[in-house]
């Protein structure tokens, strides 16, 4: 749903306020949690079996060869291979950048389909090898090189970022620890670089459900949007802050929706039934806002001349 038709639709009947943002998720610690991290990224799902065939087959997926060492260390070299940005940048990112250079968006698919998805659009057919060295060859396809434009920059805190929800939002199915993930609906460039690609994951949790009663009691669901996944693979902390409010105002202004409907209120953020008698919430997979990052970061960016 575009933004124009959330605030018609909406916005006599969505209360948006300021969320205080969780910190982001910890790197998983055991080697049972990395590893089912690693496979739902890489091929969609957690695998069975035992532990060292798991992390042989990640091993030969992307190296084609096995290292030795513990189960712990191996799984780690794996982990830090796919999304540590420290000096060179990681494969998620890599393979990132190459895929908004080829769709000008990023999937939400696994690594497996999205290298294949990438080889059928570029040349008709799928390629054999590991991973990495199909990602390679997909660089050179696609940026001239193998070596891709991506750099460090400073992202300001309370930069913008258009995002949609991928759940709907009902107040009548939450329930308070449920999460709500949405994805970034329009690019972010600062200074030419590319830091949030449309399609890139970010997540939230409710942390309060109140159904809609008699006698005007309407529906609330809070929600932390508490964060949103930047180019380079690392997650940011997000919220719908001050900046964020301001810009879905403006943007309501803009379509001509009347403000009377909205209620700002704080600390906490909050969607609810506004102004209608016992209101449940219903909001759309797809429904369009704004969150903003909570603090200066520091990514790797993606040159573009891209607007």
């Amino acid at each position: 749903m575009k933004f124009r038709k959330l605030c018609s639709a909406f916005l006599s009947t969505i209360m948006l306020a300021s969320s205080v943002s969780m910190a982001a998720a910890a790197t998983p610690a055991t080697v049972q949690d990395k590893l089912a991290a690693i496979e739902k990224d890489t091929y969609g799902t957690e695998q069975t079996g035992a532990l060292t065939d798991r992390i042989n087959k990640l091993e030969k997926d992307y190296n084609g060869t096995h290292r030795t060492g513990s189960m712990m260390a191996r799984v780690d070299a794996i982990y830090d291979e796919l999304y540590t940005n420290n000096g060179k940048t990681s494969v998620m990112a890599d393979l990132n950048a190459i895929e908004w250079n080829v769709d000008h968006k990023v999937s939400m698919n696994s690594v497996e389909k999205r290298i294949a998805d990438m080889e059928m659009t570029i040349g008709g057919k799928t390629s054999e090898g590991t991973y990495q060295k199909r990602i390679t060859e997909l660089s050179k396809v696609s940026f001239g090189t193998a070596t891709l434009p991506i750099a460090q920059v400073e992202v300001p805190a309370n930069t913008l970022i258009k995002v949609a929800l991928v759940d709907p939002v009902n107040s009548k199915e939450l329930k308070k620890g449920d999460t709500v993930r949405f994805q970034v609906a329009s690019d972010v460039i600062v200074n030419n670089r590319l830091v949030f690609a449309k399609g890139e994951p970010g997540e939230g949790v409710v942390t309060k459900v109140k159904q809609a009663k008699n006698f005007g009691r309407n529906a609330e669901v809070q929600i932390d949007f508490k964060k949103t996944k930047a180019i380079d693979g690392t997650y940011v902390e997000t919220l719908i802050g001050e900046e964020s409010q301001k810009e879905m105002k403006n943007l309501a202004m803009a379509a001509g929706a009347s403000l009377a409907g909205i209620a700002v209120l704080g600390p906490i953020g909050i969607i609810g039934g506004a102004f209608i008698n016992g209101k449940n919430i219903e909001l759309p997979e797809g429904t369009e806002f704004y969150v903003q990052t909570k603090s200066d970061t520091v990514l790797y960016g993606v040159a573009t001349t891209a607007q």
